[in-house]
């Protein structure tokens, strides 16, 4: 019986692969609509606390960095890996990133989108510049945001950054 159950689920994984192979060479490629935000007020927030967050970053405001970061954040990294230490992670910002490392928004990119009871996702592309590596190319990089509300006091509980190389 258990070996029935066994080969009956790899066929259907394999069904469903092989319509999936199938069906994806007859697929038409949808264009994304341009963004609007759902809750203007919100998305206005969001992008002020981005800039706020990210003009103490790239001036080494320790301190404002802090602020925005949760005692609870999670940062996971494609290429870092999961941390989840704020004193590692202001540790790290210390050492390797003020003075040698600064972020630019790419315009035009930021989404926002409610969390009911909690606050807000965001998802952006930006690009950074290490002055220790200044001939390197700057590769545009994705990343989403959540962003808790807690009694109008703003801070990031979770941050995904992805990078093409």
């Amino acid at each position: 019986m258990k070996s029935k159950l066994v080969l009956l689920l790899a066929l259907g994984i394999f069904t469903t692969s092989c319509i999936s192979v199938r069906t994806k060479s007859k697929r038409t490629v949808v264009t994304s609509e341009k963004y609007t935000p759902v809750d203007q007020n919100l998305y206005n927030t969001i992008v002020a606390l981005d800039k706020r967050f990210f003009d103490a970053y790239n001036t080494c405001d320790l301190k404002t960095q802090a602020k925005l970061i949760s005692e609870d954040l999670e940062f996971f990294h494609d290429k870092g890996g999961l941390a989840t230490s704020k004193t590692q992670i202001m540790e790290a910002m210390k050492n390797n990133i003020c003075g040698k490392v600064t972020r630019t928004l790419i315009e035009g990119t930021i989404e926002v989108y409610p969390i009911p009871g909690y606050g807000a996702v965001q998802m952006g592309t930006h690009k950074f510049f290490n002055n220790q590596e200044p001939n390197a190319t700057q590769i545009p990089s994705k990343f989403v945001t959540v962003w808790k509300n807690e009694n109008g006091v703003w801070t990031m509980t979770r941050i995904i950054s992805t990078h093409k190389n």
